[in-house]
């Protein structure tokens, strides 16, 4: 079990695509922290399933299907979040998906699936927060990117133009919603070890880590801490930024 401090005691949060991978490990790294989480996935755990394993935490977590494409589903469960908690202090928009390939092979439905998951589901998030979030005064926004948003990727163009496309939304919500005390900011992730890079052969996965100037991949939980900051008051003075949390690789 996680030791720590409860900095996020009494603040509701939803993470969206919370219900895997980086998304779970965030959903679990605010609720170490004090924080009530509403994990919001396309697909969620059955009721026999065990979702969370720390006992400690279980009761802080609360998993709602959405698919984050579709207005209408992402604006009725985020009501239905005031209406249970009264109010929503923090959203991460981390649902992704990848549909990669390169430009010649990579057929519009892809291109639209990867940029209506990623961008346009943080849009539809954010947007749909935004009302109780400026009414409160307050609240924090964090987007998850990656360092493709920045630096591109052969074989990624509808994934890297959706990251690159967070970038904007993020620097413009945080000059739009800065005078409501509403912060927002942008984690971009390298190399993380996920169910997604297990599938990567052991030669493609040396590849990559030789690109990495600490020699090492992520784990979620070191993308989840760096959320963990921008969540709490620690940061309560940062908005607008592009963080990457990729051990140099970007550099």
């Amino acid at each position: 079990m996680e030791l720590t401090q409860k900095i996020l005691l009494n603040k509701i949060a939803v993470v969206t695509g919370g219900c895997r991978g980086i998304g779970k490990a965030i959903v679990e790294s605010l609720a170490n922290r004090g924080a009530f989480v509403y994990a919001l996935d396309y697909l969620i755990p059955e009721p026999n399933q065990i979702f969370i394993e720390d006992e400690s935490i279980k009761e802080m977590v609360k998993c709602i299907q959405v698919d984050v494409t579709v207005e209408e589903s992402v604006t009725s469960s985020i009501n239905t979040i005031i209406k249970e908690k009264g109010k929503i202090d923090i959203l991460v928009n981390n649902a992704g998906i990848t549909r990669d390939n390169l430009i010649l092979r990579l057929n519009e439905k892809d291109w639209d699936a990867v940029i209506n998951t990623n961008l346009k589901g943080a849009f539809l998030c954010s947007k749909a927060v935004s009302k109780t979030m400026m009414s409160q005064r307050s609240g924090k926004i964090i987007n998850i990117g990656s360092i493709v948003g920045s630096v591109g990727n052969a074989g990624q163009v509808n994934y890297s133009a959706s990251k690159a496309g967070l970038i904007g939304l993020t620097k413009s919500l945080a000059k739009e919603l800065g005078s409501r005390n509403i912060l927002v900011n942008c984690i971009s992730p390298g190399f993380v070890l996920t169910p997604m890079t297990e599938k990567l052969t052991v030669e493609q996965m040396q590849q990559y880590l030789s690109t990495i100037p600490i020699k090492k991949a992520a784990i979620p939980a070191d993308i989840a801490k760096v959320v963990s900051f921008f969540a709490s008051d620690d940061s309560n003075y940062v908005t607008g930024q592009v963080l990457h949390v990729d051990g140099g690789l970007a550099i």
